[in-house]
């Protein structure tokens, strides 16, 4: 019997693909020719991860996270939940009222007392001190959205669109804007007894709203 050619000493077929006299190399297993690879070989350990959401799904914010809160409200209210309760046509005209009694009490006293002793420094003083407590009501009602009056009745002057106090300038701008609400026999005073929002001309031109307190 013939164990192989002399110069296969293994005495194994030889292979083709394999040179004479070479050994065969032991080795894994190879995969069939027209089939891809697997990515990890065999002995190597599987990666360990979380699972991944499908694909058109928004991930979602994981444990151990805190949940942003959220602050529901009219269109940037100021942290109102609910649609705004307008102050009516009556108590506008009732904290106006307080106001105005406010200034006459500053400056009528001392304008008496003037007329009546001959002393028109006197009269001026008191005007002065009038016109100071009207600032300070247009400051107060920019700062927090009350005048003394208002605050009384429990309501206050507010933007629209943010629902914060209107602040300094454009509380006094509302004031100056007035004007108009004088000007055709003082209906723009009265619309708000009709109007949807209570609004006064003024407040359309200024964006402002007056609500009572929550």
């Amino acid at each position: 019997m013939s164990f192989g050619s002399p110069s296969n000493p293994y005495g194994q077929p030889q292979d083709p693909q394999q040179g004479y006299g070479q050994p065969q190399q032991p080795g894994y297993p190879q995969a069939p020719q027209g089939v891809p690879p697997q990515q990890q070989g065999y002995g190597y350990p599987q990666q360990q991860g979380y699972p991944q959401p499908p694909q058109g799904v928004p991930p979602q914010q994981g444990y151990g996270y805190p949940q942003q809160p959220g602050y529901p409200g009219y269109p940037q209210q100021g942290g109102y939940g609910i649609q705004p309760q307008y102050a009516n046509w009556g108590q506008r005209f009732l904290s106006k009222l307080i106001d105005m009694i406010l200034y006459f009490v500053a400056y009528v006293p001392l304008a008496a007392i003037g007329a009546k002793a001959g002393a028109p420094i006197i009269t001026l003083v008191g005007f002065l001190l009038g016109i100071g407590v009207l600032v300070w009501q247009v400051i107060q009602e920019g700062r927090t959205g009350q005048t003394v009056g208002k605050k009384a009745l429990g309501i206050r002057t507010l933007k629209e669109d943010t629902g914060q106090p209107l602040g300094g300038g454009m509380a006094f701008v509302r004031q100056l804007a007035h004007i108009i609400d004088g000007l055709p026999c003082y209906l723009g005073y009265l619309w708000p007894a009709w109007d949807s929002k209570r609004q006064t001309f003024a407040d359309k031109v200024c964006g402002s709203i007056v609500i009572r307190n929550p």
